[in-house]
């Protein structure tokens, strides 16, 4: 009979480890999210560069440092070590502000143009209600992991 044996408090996981462990378990929401943003908003029309550029940026950055900061946790690139800690929770709530910042300037954009199509209306509701939800995410990952680089 195999034991289970549970993660000690303050270390950080490798390999499948990252999909069971508190603030790890949103890697993968925080990556579908964050890329139905991404795809939402790049299948509209972009009336005022200037906001929506700041979206597509948001979510294309974040996207892909979510997604390579995911492979080293998994490959086991941190060696448990504590800056590593320190490091995601900074990282995971810089991408919280951003994508707060991102959704409500997203938000306004899509009040302004209530006049235009229908459906792009509704894709960038689609954009905002998601932009929120990765907002989320980000921000209880980076809550998460403040509680473990605090166990260290």
């Amino acid at each position: 009979m195999a034991a289970t044996t549970a993660q000690p408090m303050g270390s950080l996981p490798s390999g499948l480890g990252i999909c069971t462990t508190a603030p790890d378990i949103f890697y993968l929401p925080e990556l579908v999210f964050g890329g139905l943003v991404w795809i939402l908003v790049a299948s509209t029309h972009v009336m005022p560069p200037n906001p929506l550029g700041w979206v597509m940026f948001v979510s294309v950055f974040c996207f892909v440092i979510t997604f390579l900061w995911m492979i080293i946790f998994a490959a086991g690139g941190h060696k448990n070590n504590p800056g590593w800690a320190a490091a995601d929770f900074f990282y995971h709530f810089i991408a919280a502000v951003f994508y707060l910042s991102a959704g409500v300037d997203l938000a306004y954009i899509t009040m302004l143009m209530k006049i235009g199509t229908l459906r792009i209306y509704q894709i960038d509701i689609a954009a905002v209600v998601f932009a929120f939800l990765a907002t989320l995410l980000y921000f209880i990952h980076a809550i998460l992991s403040a509680f473990r680089w605090k166990s260290f």
